[in-house]
């Protein structure tokens, strides 16, 4: 019987390509560092040091593969932080984040690159970080290069590249990998407009192919272009989880423009 039930949880679990329950992180105000190494030890109930606050709490949804999510929310209601938990960036205080396959993380425009390695270096090594071979690698490398617009800078430390060269780099390289959950926070906002419509097409590609996307942003004319299920934050709550147009609509109503 024993077998049979832990069976029956991995088919379960395996239905899910993301499973949040109960989740909860708290940050401290004027305070870069979060929490010490006794933090990692000393359980959730641990007593609240002043200026502490929960930039999220109770959160709980499941994602099944293949389903595009929009995070909706005021700025610092917690959508980026909910990104990186998922992403395996953050640490919890609260609660589980299980993730069914990797992920494909384009939450902050370093995209994780080393500033004094080169471009080539860069992608070399990010996509050797998420499991693809070095004959991979070499067979994608031109196209990666070529989609991002940056060929006369393949050699050129990442640190010297402008705020634009290194968003079209992070989402090229990000949209390469082969994981099954694509997360895409409003760093795309910085590129221009043509390169955007590229980004938007690739994702349009992913998702055909039965990718998984978190998709976080203020636009509700993208918001509506990839996702049909919204995920509504405020106060460091789940507010809602409906379909989007739901969503749409309770934000708006909540915090109407004007």
């Amino acid at each position: 019987m024993a077998e049979a039930s832990t069976a029956s949880t991995t088919a379960r679990a395996s239905e899910h390509a993301i499973e949040v329950t109960n989740l909860g992180v708290r940050f401290r105000r004027n305070r870069r560092g979060r929490r010490n190494f006794k933090d990692l030890f000393a359980g959730a109930e641990r007593r609240a040091r002043p200026g502490e606050f929960w930039a999220l709490r109770d959160v709980s949804f499941t994602v099944a593969p293949g389903e595009s999510i929009g995070v909706v929310g005021r700025n610092g209601q917690g959508k980026s932080t909910l990104l990186k938990l998922v992403a395996g960036v953050l640490l919890s205080d609260e609660g589980t984040v299980r993730v069914n396959g990797g992920v494909a993380p384009l939450i902050e425009i370093t995209g994780g690159f080393v500033g004094d390695l080169t471009v080539r270096e860069n992608v070399r090594l990010t996509a050797g970080l998420h499991g693809m071979s070095r004959a991979e690698v070499n067979r994608r490398f031109d196209g990666i290069i070529d989609f991002a617009e940056i060929a006369d800078f393949v050699d050129t430390p990442y640190k010297h590249l402008s705020n634009g060269m290194k968003v079209r780099l992070a989402f090229s390289v990000v949209s390469q990998l082969d994981e099954p959950v694509l997360l895409v926070d409003e760093v795309l906002a910085v590129g221009d407009k043509a390169f955007r419509e590229k980004c938007y097409a690739r994702i349009d590609e992913l998702l055909a192919d039965g990718r998984t996307l978190f998709f976080v942003s203020h636009n509700e004319r993208d918001l509506r272009r990839f996702c049909t299920r919204g995920l509504y934050l405020d106060k460091g709550r789940l507010a809602l989880d409906a379909s989007l147009g739901e969503v749409l609509d309770r934000y708006n109503a909540d915090y109407p423009v004007g």
